[in-house]
């Protein structure tokens, strides 16, 4: 039984969406409502401000869940169950959900620049396409959130699940970087169709009229194109975090305080993202470990692989990874060549 049901707790939906989407129109609204480059120091606060965010949120979960589990019959009638558990169970899962997804989003941080530079977007205009980029994850996340939800009542789909991020694990590990080639997309060919597009900018506009028909901007394009490789990505991510714990509403709202973080993170990061070559291959290890937490650990462990043990590998791999990368810098020789 899930210690958050939907049918409870719908109105916790509504409220943190409208508390997402109060925070989106006034980062939008005021503080960028004038397009303008991003600094770093503009970006490091913002990014100190949606990891606040995320972990007062984390706290006031826990001392919910504390208040609340006490009171509930139906959980106490397990004689397994102790409440002050599973409140630390709680944080502690959300905690290992948000830096799960905030380390795979790094990827995104990847497809960023090259996007970008693709398309020769300006660097005042990024913030723009990141977020309606931003806006329309949450969307694709909800959705593939919910449907992971109800396919996780099936108990064969763990194991599939869990297999899948073994595989896309161990191709991340040996994968090299491919070059973007934005026309290839399937979307952005068949968009084409219906709408033509101009090569020029247009300020800040995703769409322009030129001799009197509209035509989509490279701007618009950019965002068509990140939106297409979020959905492959969520397609990772999603099932990653369902490793990490099976309640809905934790996936949900560890996976937006991660994506809403991106944009600043990527404005932090872009220009020294490459120094941490390693990275990936500590990616490639944590999706490899969440498979196997899947389709052998949990059972191992009586049913449940403990959340404290998923924290600290996890927390551990990444951290080890970036120390490393900076403790030994490769040569711009192997940089070119793997790129």
């Amino acid at each position: 039984m899930n210690l958050f049901p939907f049918a409870e707790y719908w109105w916790f939906y509504g409220a943190f969406l409208v508390f997402v989407l109060l925070m989106l129109a006034l980062d939008l609204g005021v503080f960028h409502r004038k397009a303008h480059e991003v600094s770093f120091k503009e970006a490091s606060i913002w990014s100190v401000v949606w990891v606040s965010l995320a972990l007062v949120f984390n706290f006031l979960l826990y001392r919910y869940a504390l208040w609340k589990f006490p009171q509930d019959e139906r959980l106490l009638a397990n004689p397994a169950f102790v409440p002050d558990l599973a409140a630390w169970n709680v944080s502690l899962e959300f905690l290992t959900g948000y830096i799960v997804e905030k380390s795979l989003s790094v990827d995104n941080i990847f497809i960023f620049v090259m996007v970008f530079a693709y398309f020769a977007i300006p660097p005042k205009y990024q913030h723009r396409v990141l977020f309606y980029g931003i806006l329309g994850a949450l969307i694709f996340r909800a959705i593939f959130i919910a449907m992971g939800s109800a396919l996780m009542q099936f108990h064969w789909v763990i194991y599939l699940f869990g297999a899948f991020l073994i595989i896309t694990g161990i191709k991340m590990f040996f994968a090299h970087n491919e070059e973007i080639e934005p026309e290839k997309n399937f979307l952005i060919r068949i968009f084409r169709r219906f709408m033509p597009v101009s090569p020029r900018l247009d300020g800040k506009n995703f769409f322009s009229k030129i001799d009197g028909r509209w035509h989509a901007t490279p701007l618009f394009i950019a965002l068509l194109f990140l939106e297409a490789t979020d959905i492959i990505f969520a397609v990772d991510s999603v099932p990653a975090i369902f490793a990490i714990t099976s309640e809905p509403m934790i996936v949900f709202t560890s996976n937006i305080f991660a994506i809403l973080g991106l944009r600043s993170m990527y404005f932090m990061l872009a220009g020294v993202i490459d120094k941490f070559y390693l990275l990936k291959y500590a990616l490639a290890i944590v999706l490899v470990f969440v498979g196997l937490k899947m389709v052998w650990l949990n059972d191992a462990f009586g049913g449940k692989f403990p959340i404290s043990y998923s924290l600290g590998f996890i927390t551990v791999t990444i951290f080890l990874s970036i120390i490393l990368s900076l403790i030994f810098p490769r040569s711009e020789k192997l940089a070119e060549e793997s790129n």
